[in-house]
């Protein structure tokens, strides 16, 4: 006990054991229990099984990095940790996330670095599910960059109270109308840089206005659309202090306003003429028209109620001139049928 591992590099005035570019497949069995700081970079680790890093034996483990390896698995609990305060995954092609990796009670983590590492889809539910179920509520810094993400799960962030740092940059965002930011009382940087967004809807900007302690948002070096749409995110930008760099957004699209600073969009320049929300000016014309629809059934189905008896006679009067009708066709057909009866048709009014 107490010994370093013999690809390590240990410095136990320094709590600190490093085992970086040392060739590793699976973390050490013998770390020494005085460790603070691990660092086991560089290795082609590929799974993370439960008790690789044992909590009776790690009693003081805060901060450990093991990005920059081949993971790809995390099983439950890995990484239950009870002293555990920063985790950098950061650099593996991660392709399972187990739920209950931190295990069952939830972890003092506060913050977590998931660079590069989010790349399979299935991993991104499977860590929104694990911040969902509340397992990580002390997270305070979460790094979501350099993930190619297109959408984020809705609630992905809605049981992270003490959230004050997150990083969406470099990723390929095109909206963030679904996800919600209520309940990050506390979100003081939101960086979505690097990405794709056309707009922000006044539904997302709303959400911006309601956090107290958010001052720091940034939203550079996206695609930003200045059409009709875009309104609404101009009129937050002039009003707004929470926006860094604010006078450096630039439309992308559409050719004649490229380049042209969104501060400096008026109406003139956007010539609208139609409503700027339209979907939800189409689902408002929808429910209205299934409205009425149901209306007119109602008010047709209670005609026929009170009329019913009136209809029932009606029916019987179609059924009995139809009967009779019926009986002349037959009546006709049985007399030509009859030779003999033929002559007599045509001398008579039989």
């Amino acid at each position: 006990p107490g010994a370093c591992p013999a690809l390590c590099e240990c410095s136990e005035p320094a709590k600190t054991v490093k085992c970086v570019n040392r060739n590793l497949t699976a973390v050490p069995p013998d770390l020494p229990p005085y460790v603070r700081s691990l660092f086991i970079t560089g290795n082609p680790l590929t799974d993370l099984p439960a008790g690789a890093f044992p909590a009776q034996r790690l009693p003081d483990l805060a901060s450990l990095n093991l990005s920059g390896n081949h993971l790809r698995t995390v099983e439950a609990g890995s990484l239950a940790l009870p002293a555990l305060r920063q985790l950098d995954l950061s650099g593996n092609a991660l392709v399972s996330l187990s739920p209950q990796a931190f295990g069952e009670g939830g972890s003092p983590l506060e913050e977590l670095a998931l660079r590069g590492a989010l790349r399979d889809h299935g991993v991104l539910l499977s860590l929104a599910a694990l911040l969902q179920a509340g397992a990580l509520r002390n997270l305070s810094r979460l790094e979501l960059a350099d993930n190619g993400l297109l959408l984020l799960p809705a609630s992905m962030f809605t049981a992270l109270p003490a959230l004050r740092q997150l990083d969406l940059s470099n990723n390929s965002l095109v909206g963030l109308r679904n996800v919600s930011f209520q309940g990050l009382g506390q979100l003081q940087s939101l960086n979505l840089s690097d990405n794709s967004l056309g707009v922000l809807w006044n539904s997302t900007l709303a959400q911006f206005r309601s956090l107290p302690a958010l001052r720091h948002i940034v939203l550079g070096h996206n695609t930003w659309v200045c059409d009709c749409a875009i309104e609404d995110l101009v009129a937050w930008l002039k009003e707004s202090d929470q926006v860094e760099g604010k006078e450096a957004l630039t439309c992308a699209s559409p050719d004649k306003m490229l380049g042209k600073a969104l501060l400096k969009i008026n109406g003139s320049d956007l010539n609208c003429s139609v409503p700027t929300d339209l979907p939800s000016q189409l689902q408002t014309s929808y429910v209205f028209l299934g409205i009425v629809l149901a209306l007119i059934g109602a008010i047709f189905l209670l005609v026929l109620y009170l009329n019913r008896k009136g209809i029932k006679k009606w029916m019987h009067n179609i059924r009995d001139a139809c009967r009779d009708h019926m009986e002349g066709y037959h009546y006709r057909y049985e007399i030509n049928a009859d030779p003999r009866l033929t002559n007599l048709s045509s001398n008579s009014d039989v």
